[in-house]
């Protein structure tokens, strides 16, 4: 087992993900950089730093989630920040406007499939990833989760009409950071007594291919607050939703 404390990012060879990647690294983690497609990993873990690893991890895959797992307890024997950051906006054809997949995303005509392809990576890979990963993060001194969360899925937010992304709050995306948001309360009120902290952190509207690049937000930006709950001491919060201006309502 070795001394540095390790991370893994699922869905980190690109975007928010690669960017708290990066920045773990630089506070003096060892990243393991999770991606559906070893290839891609691997070049993003170049990029992360000299110690970084590729990781195999497909959060819909249970047997990449055990496999992944495995892997982990082989060599480093522990996890100690495990962010998952792995999510899909949509299930349609890649590159579709903004406006289109609004439009797609409205109540009376969205498509089933596509939400629940939607709900299985945000809501049930999470999960799933979660609890694999969990027997690794007793094994550390103090493990940290952290759920990309999002502003768009605060139910409290978006019941106010003058809420400016009230709009787009359809059934698919929104509702499943919502799901998540739940999610990530249960696993911290569940694992308050161990000292393990859960909590979920809003990006804002960051640009990245979730939206077609229409974000308004760099990554940089996007990956502050998730970095800096990855990192919290013992007396930092569980069971929060926040952004870098503070705690956000449900």
């Amino acid at each position: 087992m070795q001394d540095k404390p390790v991370a893994l990012v699922t869905g980190a060879n690109k975007g928010i993900g690669l960017r708290i990647a990066k920045d773990l690294a630089a506070h003096g983690l060892t990243v393991l950089v999770g991606s559906r497609e070893l290839e891609n990993g691997e070049a993003a873990a170049k990029s992360v730093a000299e110690d970084a690893r590729a990781v195999r991890l497909d959060v819909t895959d249970r047997a990449s989630i055990a496999a992944a797992a495995e892997r982990i307890r082989s060599e480093f024997g522990r996890l100690d920040v495990l962010v998952n950051n792995a999510g899909i906006s949509h299930a349609g054809k890649p590159g579709r406007p903004l406006e289109e997949l609004a439009a797609s995303n409205i109540p009376s005509v969205a498509s089933l499939d596509e939400v629940r392809a939607v709900f299985e990576t945000n809501v049930f890979g999470v999960i799933a990833v979660t609890q694999a990963m969990l027997p690794l993060l007793r094994e550390a001194p103090a493990g940290r989760i952290v759920n990309l969360g999002s502003d768009s899925g605060s139910l409290t937010l978006n019941s106010d009409p003058s809420f400016p992304h009230r709009a787009v709050f359809g059934v698919a995306y929104s509702p499943s950071k919502t799901a998540l948001h739940a999610i990530t309360l249960a696993f911290a009120i569940e694992l308050e007594p161990t000292g393990i902290k859960v909590n979920a952190a809003s990006p804002g509207f960051t640009s990245t291919d979730l939206n077609n690049f229409a974000g308004t937000r760099t990554v940089e930006q996007g990956a502050r607050e998730a970095v800096r709950l990855a990192l919290i001491g013992a007396e930092g919060p569980t069971g929060t939703l926040s952004d870098e201006d503070g705690p956000l309502p449900w």
